[in-house]
């Protein structure tokens, strides 16, 4: 679990990334679970778009993608959320 303060460096890290998943009508599939999980070992820190045909909020989306791939949500805005899973070999983000 993240303290507020970790959250929000997280959150300014996060400003500069663009969206590397889109979720849409399709939903949140295993196969997308699968590679959101090796995004997060490679890169930490990564953000996801959730297309308005979606039947997911993006706030209910990140909670289902977090718990799947054992990442936190750092944060929900619009749209997007920003997930952040600590790397097992690539440690690059010092929280």
């Amino acid at each position: 679990m993240l303290t507020s303060k970790q959250r929000a460096q997280l959150r300014s890290l996060s400003n500069d990334l663009d969206s590397i998943f889109q979720i849409g009508k399709g939903g949140i599939s295993d196969e997308m679970l699968h590679q959101i999980s090796n995004a997060l070992e490679a890169r930490e820190l990564i953000k996801i778009s959730v297309l308005e045909n979606c039947e997911f909020s993006a706030k209910e989306a990140s909670k289902i993608v977090a718990e799947a791939t054992g990442s936190d949500a750092v944060s929900v805005v619009g749209r997007r959320f920003v997930l952040y899973r600590e790397s097992k070999k690539n440690k690059r983000i010092i929280t």
